[in-house]
């Protein structure tokens, strides 16, 4: 079986850890694969681990404008895929409806959530992501194969896309080893003063549906309670989302005593951000699979959670719930995490069991079966097949495959998906 991988629209985040992780765990043997041949921006394949089995084929248009991506994607793809590949992968969420059979992915639930679109207002970033919808939408009902990241992710994109032709899988993401830390002992609550608080992490983009300013307004809240505790929020921020965080911080907190915005983190420094934490906090309202989440889990934290998306699915018995619109719910759940050492205990032990269940070899084994599966569908359909060409493991242009290219563009678009 000889694969492309269309990495066009890859260029960080969670879909380039996918990709490089899924390769990174790869067993070509096992799976049947004579060859990969990725296509995509040089930085993401720079990210990419040498394999003997592996081609990474760098496009130079890939480095341009949303246009010249969009273009290429259209135009040369289906040749390229057509001359060096049995099926076609396309893990961004976009695909070519000019080859086949390919298999695309769904990841990324806000276009398909219009109350979660609608927190943005009118802007931009909404009709970013009305296209955004528009365009996996036509991907997911043209795609020969779709993988979904959870149950609640197949269920609430195919109520917006209708049946799909194609097949269907539901293929999570893994989790790194680093971050696996088992469960520490958890302290009495007497242990704890205003001067040591028990500390909490929020770790994610500041953003419209991540609500860190309801969690501010709990924390604030237990605070004038008396009990001794103390939030960091690590990550990003999106404009709007982070302009109402400050408002919360400044009105609950001016002296940044207990409330504390650090600003985005390198991910190589995640798991020491985790470890140094005696819980974690997750409020977010729109999740496809919540990777932050995996990650909390598996370094042994005990974690107060959102009841919305896909986190029961994920965290299951191993958290305490709350409506992340509530702040006074957040509280509730925050009051039972902090004053109950047993409760921390238990939960903690809990997720951290849970987040061994999410493992890459598993996710690299069952996507390469799928792609196995679709790929002999296709081929008992009588479908024709592409007859590839035989190439070594190493980085090259796409003018080395004979191919034309397009002139490179400039400007990079805001929305990576695209």
């Amino acid at each position: 079986m000889r694969i492309g991988i269309d990495a066009s629209n890859l260029r960080s985040g969670g879909g380039l850890t996918h990709l490089s992780a899924l390769l990174a765990h790869a067993d070509a043997h096992e799976a049947g694969i004579e060859q990969i041949v990725v296509w995509g921006p040089r930085a993401t394949l720079d990210r990419l681990a040498p394999q003997p089995w592996l081609v990474k084929t760098a496009c130079p248009e890939l480095d341009g404008s949303s246009a010249a991506r969009i273009s290429w994607r259209r135009r040369s793809l289906p040749e390229l895929a057509q001359a060096e590949c049995d099926i076609l992968f396309a893990p961004g969420g976009l695909c070519t409806n000019r080859f086949h059979p390919v298999v695309t992915m769904s990841r990324n639930m806000l276009p398909f959530q219009w109350r979660e679109m609608a927190r943005y207002g009118p802007s931009r970033m909404l009709a970013r992501l009305a296209l955004l919808r528009f365009l996996q939408q036509r991907s997911l009902r043209t795609a020969d194969g779709v993988i979904f990241l959870s149950q609640f992710a197949k269920q609430a994109v195919t109520r917006a896309t209708g049946p799909l032709a194609g097949k269907t899988a539901v293929i999570p993401h893994g989790v790194a080893e680093r971050f696996f830390k088992p469960p520490r002992p958890q302290r009495a609550l007497s242990d704890y003063s205003a001067a040591r608080p028990l500390r909490l992490l929020c770790t994610s983009i500041v953003d419209v549906y991540k609500h860190q300013w309801h969690v501010a307004e709990a924390v604030a809240q237990l605070r004038r309670e008396g009990l001794p505790i103390a939030i960091e929020f690590v990550g990003d921020s999106y404009p709007q989302a982070a302009r109402r965080l400050m408002r919360a911080l400044r009105r609950h907190d001016p002296e940044g005593k207990f409330l504390t915005l650090a600003g985005p983190v390198d991910h190589s420094a995640l798991p020491d951000r985790y470890y140094a934490a005696d819980a974690f906090v997750f409020a977010s309202s729109c999740e496809n699979l919540p990777n932050i989440l995996l990650e909390a889990m598996a370094s042994g934290l005990p974690i107060a959670c959102s009841s919305r998306g896909p986190m029961p699915e994920v965290l299951g018995t191993g958290g305490l719930y709350f409506d992340p619109l509530k702040p006074t719910e957040i509280a509730d759940a925050l009051r039972q995490l902090v004053t109950g050492a047993a409760v921390r205990s238990r939960l903690a032990a809990e997720a951290y069991e849970r987040a061994r269940h999410f493992s890459w070899t598993s996710c690299a084994q069952t996507t390469f079966q799928f792609l196995r599966d679709v790929l002999e569908a296709n081929r008992n359909d009588g479908a024709p097949s592409a007859r590839p060409t035989a190439l070594g493991g190493h980085v090259r242009s796409s003018a080395e495959s004979g191919m034309p290219t397009q002139s490179r563009g400039h400007g990079t678009h805001p929305f990576s998906d695209v």
